[in-house]
């Protein structure tokens, strides 16, 4: 597996946020601060998740993006699409309960082209672990399966 990257692209009011080889924890600060910019902007009208070149992705990560699809519906917005290609990446997202906030795809509609890396952002522990449980929270607010896979990670953190 390589390391995880995580790149972007906004155009035309049309995002796309694209993640690269071993995605985990370690780019959750950089991810967290980056959607809270792009929401705080407004003109966001499609939003597209390629995971198409993704090899693994942890639960932490997941629970940011979810936090994507669901900040995209209080706004209004129609269901962001995600796309993967890897079976492994598709099944997790599928236990995970993606398939009710995301439009899921198995093939790339777009080209990618013209995508920005995410800046890297440095934080404590403190906000790192912060940021842990709130995706992680987010995950599990999808569906009971999450809730029962993750009390016991969330009651580890916060002590």
């Amino acid at each position: 597996m390589s390391n995880g990257a995580i790149f972007y692209a906004c155009q035309s009011g049309r995002y796309v946020l694209k993640c690269v080889g071993d995605v985990r924890l370690t780019l959750c600060s950089s991810l967290d601060a980056h959607l809270q910019q792009v929401f705080a902007c407004a003109g966001i009208e499609d939003i597209l998740i390629d995971l198409t070149e993704t090899d693994a992705i942890d639960s932490t990560s997941l629970g940011l993006i979810a936090k994507l699809a669901v900040k995209s519906q209080q706004l209004g917005l129609a269901k962001p699409a995600l796309v993967s290609t890897n079976e492994d990446v598709t099944r997790v997202l599928m236990s995970m309960g993606f398939d009710h906030v995301f439009l899921l795809l198995d093939q790339l509609p777009t080209s990618s082209s013209d995508l920005q890396a995410l800046p890297w952002v440095q934080e404590s522990d403190d906000q790192v672990k912060a940021r842990i449980i709130a995706a992680h929270r987010v995950l599990m607010g999808l569906n009971e399966s999450n809730r029962e896979a993750f009390q016991d990670l969330i009651k580890a953190l916060e002590c």
